[in-house]
């Protein structure tokens, strides 16, 4: 964990390809922002230092930062607060701390305008920290669906997202072991530094995903096969929802693990859960009507998990206030992900016809969680369904059965 402050990379570079970078990235100024706050911007994270007042050589696209107050002994964190942009090159983008609220804000256009022209003159150029350019591969794995129209369509009123405005839904959430867990982190070990709730704030503007198809006029076997195989679903939300646009649900799928992951949101949690499980449950998709888009989920997917637990495994005492949700409840054999990938790969492998890209990145994925979990995904023992998981297969018993 680097502490933000001074230019350091930036002086190991060649002076005329740091200044270049300086001209062509965008500069983050965030003003008065204290110490030891937990400052992050992509998959790089930063206590913040004395002389900290940003980022520069920011890569123009789609970005997100997030932070988390600390208190004065640097032990107790308030929740994460996060927020999703798109730079354009050589654009200055200006914040300020707001003291009362715990929070950056923006300034007035006058301010902003003057304060965009002195990082322009270079002014604040020494107590600007540059962005990790050799990170921004691993960051282009987690974002590359996710384009400015995408974020609109998604972020919430305001556009910041943060676990202490979401109480009030947690409270109605449909809750496996595991998804408990998680909020009793949140709530009581992760944050002893208290935030007044602001239940006036607006949620993201998440795709309602059905959890199992219901038909009134369908027999109770055919039913059965509907929810077993949820391709005839998949096609419903994309005609319905995202206008037939694969990389728009992809985006949402981007969008909604990096709030999650960085922002830590269980709103956000709980709707990459329903997309994961909505993509993993197909059978005739993945095979036959939408195989390249499952080949770019299962890349998408695969990132997805490495990152997650590679930060975890990497993470420091330092920044343990911002250790992610991956704790051993992810690696128990009755969460979701167990049994859905484990029936995804068996659609994939015991295929008689399969894409040699998709049966490629099933490999990958397959080995990625035997290693990183220890799960056995050849074991043909009854598979473990958490009753309380509304994203559990729907079976409807036959009458006479």
């Amino acid at each position: 964990m680097a502490s933000g402050g001074g230019g350091g990379a930036a002086a190991r570079m060649d002076p005329e390809v740091a200044t270049e970078l300086v001209r062509k990235g965008s500069t983050l100024l965030l003003l008065d922002v204290p110490q030891r706050t937990l400052f992050g911007i992509d998959t790089q994270i930063f206590s913040v230092g004395p002389k900290f007042k940003g980022m520069k050589m920011v890569p123009p696209g789609p970005h997100f930062v997030y932070y988390c107050s600390s208190s004065r002994s640097g032990n107790e964190f308030a929740p994460t607060v996060g927020f999703f942009l798109t730079t354009q090159p050589s654009e200055v983008i200006v914040r300020k701390w707001d003291a009362q609220e715990e929070r950056l804000i923006k300034l007035s256009e006058e301010e902003e305008i003057r304060y965009s022209e002195a990082v322009r003159r270079f002014e604040f150029d020494d107590q600007l920290g540059p962005y990790n350019l050799e990170s921004y591969g691993d960051w282009k794995q987690l974002s590359n669906y996710l384009s400015e129209s995408a974020i609109e369509r998604l972020e919430p009123i305001g556009g910041e997202i943060t676990i202490a405005w979401e109480s009030s839904w947690m409270d109605k959430a449909p809750q496996s072991d595991m998804e408990r867990r998680l909020m009793e982190q949140l709530r009581e070990s992760k944050f002893a530094k208290n935030v007044p709730v602001q239940s006036e704030r607006r949620g993201c503007y998440y795709t309602s995903i059905p959890a199992s198809v219901k038909h009134k006029h369908v027999s109770g076997g055919d039913l059965t096969a509907l929810n077993l195989d949820k391709t005839s679903l998949l096609e419903s939300v994309l005609d319905k929802h995202y206008q037939g646009q694969e990389d728009l649900l992809l985006g949402e799928l981007q969008f909604t693990f990096i709030a999650f992951m960085m922002g830590q949101s269980l709103e956000a949690f709980m709707q990459w859960k329903a997309l994961v499980s909505l993509l993993l449950s197909c059978s005739e998709a993945p095979l036959h009507t939408r195989t390249n888009m499952f080949v770019k989920f299962l890349r998408t997917f695969y990132y997805q998990l490495k990152h997650g637990f590679q930060r975890t495994q990497d993470s420091r005492s330092e920044d343990a206030a911002n250790s992610l949700f991956l704790d051993e409840a992810w690696f128990s054999r009755d969460i979701f992900l167990y049994r859905l990938s484990k029936d995804f790969f068996t659609v994939v492998f015991e295929a008689s016809v399969v894409d040699g890209d998709l049966l490629s990145w099933a490999r990958k994925l397959k080995t990625l969680l035997e290693t990183t979990f220890g799960w056995d995904l050849e074991d043909n023992a009854v598979n473990l369904i958490d009753e309380d998981d509304e994203f559990a297969p729907v079976v409807v018993e036959m009458d006479g059965s």
